[in-house]
């Protein structure tokens, strides 16, 4: 072949080589990106959201279970609306007391801080909770050492986990801090770490109790002196609480005392017999008693279930299914069964005691 018929074949296959070699990247280009898109359009999307964490009651600190004085001279009360759950029961007089449990806040008062009833045991234990009060009856004293409970006795106290106040008068005036009262947990080498369920069946998703009765409000005489009310905010879903006809505020804040949940339980009370004849009460609460459900602005019936002092109480509808209860703070009111306990709608008003149809 002449010199000139070789260079013209070179040139024509390394044109070929070239045009080979770009259509090759351009199938290679395509065929990138139609694989990308192709995985764009498979990729999954999420549908189910992230499954919500209960607020009310979450964490591993234990519980802290704080004895408040109900009396009106002890009023307003301090940290109430921190407290997860608050039990009102009754004590001597026709007073009632109250046992706040706190669990992972940090408050810098809770009070005025009263004296251990023992039947508040059987709600601290239930909870798994530390018992701070402010001196005792001897029925608590004995329980407090035969149940072996974490307590904290303001008056065995050195002087630093409890104060009194200027603006109450003794003894509605001594107060306390979860600070203080952690200090005190450790120096006693108490557990403050809890890895117990709570009481209650709390679910994230909102509780509405359609086929429940309206309650709009609720009124629970614990007896002839101490009278309980509740009225619901629709706006902000929450009840607010009165007593004695008078709207229960915080010490410090000054808002208004509100709650999520309502329990009433209808458990009679007696009076004890013992040489100090101060009247102090027992309670009959071990067994199955009748009660209601309250939130959003409704009430169903239920049953509360205690098998034991040290056993959890057990809160089920009429159908045997332990109740579903609303992410928020709850209060319980354990009331006589005699009690003429009212739950009005907007319209209508039926009066419940201790018949459950």
């Amino acid at each position: 072949m002449e010199k000139g018929g070789v260079k013209v074949f070179i040139v024509i296959l390394v044109i070929l080589i070239i045009a080979a070699g770009a259509v090759l990247a351009y199938k290679i280009t395509q065929d990138k990106n139609n694989t990308e898109a192709i995985s764009e359009e498979q990729e999954p999307v999420a549908t189910v959201e992230e499954e919500k964490e209960v607020q009310i009651y979450n964490g591993n600190d234990r519980p802290i279970a704080v004895m408040i004085d109900n009396h009106n001279g002890a009023w307003p009360q301090a940290g109430l609306n921190e407290a997860y759950m608050v039990y009102e029961i009754i004590v001597e007089g026709g007073e009632t007391r109250l046992m706040a449990l706190f669990k992972g806040v940090d408050l810098e008062k809770i009070g005025p801080v009263r004296s251990a009833r023992h039947y508040f045991i059987d709600y601290a234990m239930e909870n798994d909770a530390i018992y701070v009060h402010f001196g005792q009856s001897p029925q608590a004293q004995s329980d407090i050492k035969k149940y072996s409970i974490d307590d904290i006795n303001g008056i065995s106290e050195d002087g630093t986990t409890f104060w009194r106040v200027k603006d109450k008068y003794a003894p509605h005036n001594a107060v306390t801090s979860t600070e203080k009262l952690l200090t005190s947990a450790k120096n006693k080498k108490y557990r403050t770490t809890s890895t117990q369920e709570s009481v209650l069946n709390y679910v994230t998703d909102e509780v509405n109790l359609e086929d429940g009765e309206d309650a709009n409000t609720i009124t629970i005489p614990h007896s002839d002196l101490q009278t309980v009310k509740y009225e619901y905010d629709e706006e902000n879903k929450v009840y607010v609480r009165y007593a004695r006809g008078k709207e229960q505020t915080d010490w410090d804040t000054e808002e208004p005392v509100t709650t999520k949940n309502i329990i009433i339980t209808f458990c009679d009370n007696y009076t004890l017999s013992d040489s100090e004849n101060k009247g102090r009460q027992g309670l009959k609460n071990i067994g199955t008693f009748d009660g209601y459900y309250i939130t959003n602005g409704k009430a169903i019936k239920i049953q509360c279930i205690k098998n034991a002092r040290d056993e959890k109480t057990i809160y089920q509808d009429m159908n045997g299914n332990e109740i579903e209860v609303n992410d928020g703070n709850t209060f319980v009111n354990i009331c006589p069964e005699s009690a003429g306990v009212t739950i009005e709608g907007l319209e209508e008003t039926s009066t419940s005691g201790n018949t459950v149809e």
